[in-house]
């Protein structure tokens, strides 16, 4: 069997590799083909960018983002307009949550599977000792006792 990653350029990942099965697989070549066909100069640029820069992109605006909501900050202490100032906070706040966000991601840290490796000792009932288990990672369990069971 094969795999892929979902979305990977636009920043859209479940957790990891997704296992195809070979109907899906050839339903995805067809439809990749198609796409090529149908406009290859845009799914060449889709296939090739990085997705890191997206996220870099994502950073620059976050960081002008912030220095906007400075100013209005400054504005609204400035002429004592306090809706101002505090809406000059919220979107530096707003702006250093996205940058952070996207810093992580671009970095490797946002990762669902990065926190917590799969080899580790699991406690009771098949869950990692110490944290409960997200609902991805119970369903890729329920997905690999189905398959072996076949």
């Amino acid at each position: 069997m094969s795999s892929v990653t979902v979305f990977p350029v636009l920043g859209l990942s479940l957790g990891g590799a997704v296992p195809l099965s070979e109907h899906e697989q050839r339903l995805l070549d067809q439809i990749e083909q198609a796409l090529y066909a149908e406009d290859p100069k845009w799914a060449n640029t889709v296939r090739i960018s990085d997705p890191r820069s997206h996220y870099r992109r994502r950073l620059v605006k976050a960081s002008i983002g912030f220095i906007l909501g400075v100013v209005l900050l400054m504005v609204g202490v400035v002429i004592i307009n306090i809706p101002l100032g505090v809406g000059g906070f919220v979107v530096m706040l707003a702006a250093c949550l996205w940058g952070l966000s996207s810093w992580k991601r671009m970095n490797g840290f946002g990762e669902a599977g990065a926190a917590v490796p799969s080899d580790q000792p699991r406690g009771k009932g098949g869950r990692r000792s110490g944290s409960r288990q997200s609902f991805m990672e119970r369903m890729e369990e329920r997905w690999r006792r189905r398959n072996d069971e076949h």
